[in-house]
């Protein structure tokens, strides 16, 4: 082999040497030997999750893969699921060792999105944050805290991490078995809650054009939803990738500053996102119940848009 291709745990790596994509400032060994650095924290979260990619080939637009190629080795495990959108079973692969992950990186894929469930069950509680552009970082930060804020008023705790683009992920883990429409209305609850105790800095408005310049707090990744894994690249300049921190560490970091350069010297020999995250919880039934009297985000917007177009044609 030459010095641009080599072999790690039986799988072939080649073509190490050339740029990962124009602006990444990394070659596709420096993803490889970052995805392949931070295997014992990234595999943990992706372990029997369907996984959806997105990869980069050269002189092509990222694009996201959810069905396995046909040339998918044997060792990826797969799981079959059904796809309601597109009325078709996926084929989605289970990143679950070093091999898949290494194939995966040889394969260009820079992202990884886990589902947020195992199995049938749900297990986390996800708030994504997303200021209004890329400069507002600060905002998301604050926006946080008033999510923490929530949490903490309802007796739940979360950990969070930057997006590894503009934004941050809150996770809440919950027990097993709560159903999937109540962990989306007690989502919705919560982002209700936090745009409450400051409407001027949070909203939950779905459309964009009605956000005001205020940070986004989304509450629509219940159930079947895919949010990028902690530890995860992104395709974006740089390369960053979505990083723990602590809460308090919140306002000195920036999601510059968690890049595949980076990353694994700031880790040393910790995880902190196993570390930072609490145990499972129950969630409050008043919390519920709050939830199921929220409209349904994408729903709500698809009527106000069908309404608006009228009012748009009646004028």
């Amino acid at each position: 082999m030459t010095g641009d291709e080599t072999t790690r745990d039986g799988v072939s790596l080649t073509n190490l040497d050339r740029p990962l994509f124009d602006g990444a400032d990394a070659t596709k060994r420096d993803l490889v030997d970052y995805l392949d650095g931070v295997r014992d924290r990234i595999l943990p979260v992706l372990r029997d999750r369907p996984l959806s990619v997105i990869r980069v080939r050269p002189g092509q637009p990222p694009f996201m893969q959810k069905n396995v190629p046909k040339y998918t080795p044997s060792f990826v495990r797969t799981v079959s699921v059904w796809a309601e959108a597109s009325h078709r079973q996926v084929s989605y692969a289970l990143c679950d060792d070093r091999r898949t992950l290494l194939w995966f990186a040889n394969q260009r894929a820079v992202e990884y999105h886990p589902a947020l469930v195992r199995g049938d069950h749900a297990t986390h509680l996800v708030l994504d944050l997303d200021p209004p552009e890329e400069n507002a970082f600060p905002l998301a930060v604050r926006a946080a805290h008033l999510v923490r804020q929530a949490l903490d008023d309802a007796g739940l705790s979360g950990a969070v991490k930057t997006s590894g683009a503009k934004g941050l992920h809150i996770f809440v883990p919950v027990v097993e078995g709560v159903a999937m429409e109540d962990l989306a209305a007690a989502t919705r609850a919560l982002a209700a809650r936090a745009e409450r105790v400051d409407p001027g800095l949070a909203t939950t408005a779905f459309i964009r054009e009605d956000r005001e310049g205020k940070v986004f707090v989304d509450s629509t990744r219940a159930g079947g939803a895919t949010v990028v894994a902690a530890y995860s690249p992104r395709v974006r300049p740089g390369v960053p990738v979505s990083f723990p921190v602590p809460w308090e560490d919140l306002p000195r970091v920036s999601p510059a500053d968690f890049t595949v350069h980076t990353a694994i010297g700031l880790l040393g020999d910790g995880d902190p996102w196993a570390e930072l995250m609490p145990p499972p919880q129950r969630l409050p039934d008043d919390l519920v119940e709050q939830g199921h009297t929220i409209p349904v985000a994408r729903v709500q917007a698809m009527h106000e848009g069908k309404r608006r177009a009228r009012a748009r044609r009646g004028e």
